[in-house]
């Protein structure tokens, strides 16, 4: 299927099922850094999003669009972090049953939070078995939905929502910076601004050691990478998404990469000068700011996608 499947019309369609579902989430911002910049830069708050990130609006616009004997078989994806509690939420809002496949070791912290949501907990050996083939095998044997993280038009039109609602609040917008994983936040931030904002350049942001969309961009074809070894464990894809690759291909500008110091300094930096706890994968993209990766020309937006961190894991890692 072409990647036109994913447009400004069915970011627009998914907008309309989450409002008054999914938060509205509001642009911050630092007199310190529009000083150091020289120019407005404006920080997307998703970690004030359902769930504690942008994934819930992916989740839950995709799970409203199940039939109805789809949503009484109910559903299964894999993740022990932000898309487990997001699709674990969004069941839990529209009466379906979600099964999420999680790994044995995974953060305990990380785990009952999806638990708590009503999800029932699938755990899964990572040194011996694959979650993909895992949480297949229960959807076939128990006639589920399964629900990726990214590789998913309905899921990328609903993380374009965090777009829609940036040129809307920031019509005059000049430069978009988001995190990069599995791609379907930036194929979908990107659809949505761009077709609104045709002038405005999109720029993604990986940590150096988990690069493969940046490599993949340079070869022109998805590109594999050894296992990444990064605090930003929301963006360790080894391979970009085939759907989401080729929407990104064609709309990002580019994709820089920014170090773990820089993720810790960005992750600092939010929590001294505006109150807001972001998890490293959240904080990449300001991290490529305030690193000097990019620079801001003209008003720039940076998209904080997540806040699900533990107390001591963050006191750990902005201590260091």
């Amino acid at each position: 299927m072409s990647d036109a499947a994913l447009n400004l019309d069915r970011v627009q369609a998914a907008a309309a099922r989450l409002n008054g579902v999914a938060h509205r989430t509001p642009l911050l911002s630092s007199e310190t850094v529009d000083r150091d910049f020289a120019t407005k830069v404006l920080l997307k708050t998703e970690p004030f999003q359902r769930s504690g990130s942008f994934k819930f609006r992916g989740a839950y616009n995709r799970l409203s669009l199940l039939s109805v004997e789809a949503k009484r078989a109910g559903v299964v994806a894999y993740s022990s972090g932000n898309h487990g509690a997001a699709v674990a939420l969004s069941a839990r809002l529209l009466g379906i049953e979600a099964v999420i496949v999680v790994p044995a070791t995974g953060s305990a912290a990380k785990l009952e939070a999806i638990q708590a949501y009503g999800a029932e907990l699938r755990r899964y050996d990572p040194a011996t078995e694959s979650r993909e083939e895992v949480a297949a095998k229960i959807a076939a044997e128990r006639g589920m939905t399964l629900i990726r993280p990214y590789d998913d038009y309905d899921i990328m039109a609903g993380q374009g929502t965090v777009g829609l609602e940036l040129v809307e609040q920031a019509p005059d917008l000049k430069r978009v910076l988001i995190p990069v994983g599995g791609g379907g936040l930036a194929a979908g931030v990107a659809t949505a601004v761009k077709a609104r904002i045709p002038g405005a350049s999109v720029i993604g942001v990986e940590p150096t050691r988990a690069d493969d969309t940046r490599r993949s961009l340079l070869a022109n074809r998805r590109v594999s990478i050894p296992e990444p070894d990064t605090i930003a464990d929301g963006l360790r894809a080894r391979e970009p998404g085939e759907l989401t690759f080729a929407v990104n291909a064609r709309l990002l500008d580019d994709v820089v990469t920014v170090t773990e110091d820089a993720i810790v300094e960005a992750m600092r930096l939010c929590f001294t000068r505006l109150k807001v706890v972001v998890e490293p994968s959240g904080a990449v993209a300001l991290a490529a700011l305030l690193s000097w990766v990019v620079g801001a020309t003209g008003r720039t937006a940076v998209v904080l996608s997540g806040g699900n961190i533990t107390p001591e894991d963050f006191d750990a890692l902005v201590r260091s």
